[in-house]
């Protein structure tokens, strides 16, 4: 077979297990469950209720354009805690507002501002832990806070990530 044909079938093979699942069970046998996935272990940073200013606006080019996080209605003075397990990566001023980043495990750093943080760059927090105040200055001046995560150093929508965020359940097409 020519290459171009071989990855053509590869290719259509995939798309049909993916569609149309894995081999049906035998007569009798009743199908698998399918596989329990853990719920994530991150929170929102600020205290309820959860609500969204403006949402994740992912940049058609890395250098344009795009809101690189979510907006959450805070008030100055407010409660901000570390949204999942991680070490202080940063703690400190960026341009005119406070801002506080943790790096997580698998490629995950998270970033939040403006906070006035309470803890240091290199200081353990876990998911909850408070982690400073909500600060001034910035675009979410005196009524938010401006949340987001890096993965791997590209920018992903933090509500993907948040487990108080209803998850999608795909289920197989019937035959």
């Amino acid at each position: 077979m020519p290459s171009g044909t071989v990855h053509v079938a590869v290719t259509l093979v995939a798309v049909a297990v993916l569609v149309l699942g894995g081999p049906a069970p035998a007569a009798g046998e009743k199908a698998a469950p399918p596989p329990r996935v853990e719920p994530s272990p991150w929170e929102w940073p600020t205290p309820p209720p959860h609500q969204l200013l403006r949402p994740f606006e992912a940049p058609p080019t890395p250098y344009s354009a795009g809101h690189r996080g979510i907006d959450v209605p805070a008030v100055t003075g407010g409660a901000v805690v570390a949204a999942a397990d991680g070490v202080v990566s940063f703690s400190g001023i960026v341009v005119d507002r406070p801002v506080l980043s943790v790096r997580h495990d698998g490629g995950l750093v998270s970033s939040i501002e403006p906070v006035a943080a309470t803890v240091a760059a290199g200081d353990v927090v876990l998911a909850g832990d408070r982690v400073g105040v909500v600060g001034s200055g910035g675009h979410c001046d005196e009524r938010c806070v401006h949340f987001g995560v890096r993965l791997h150093g590209e920018y992903v929508n933090p509500l993907a990530l948040l487990t108080s965020v209803q998850r999608a359940v795909l289920l197989p097409l019937g035959r």
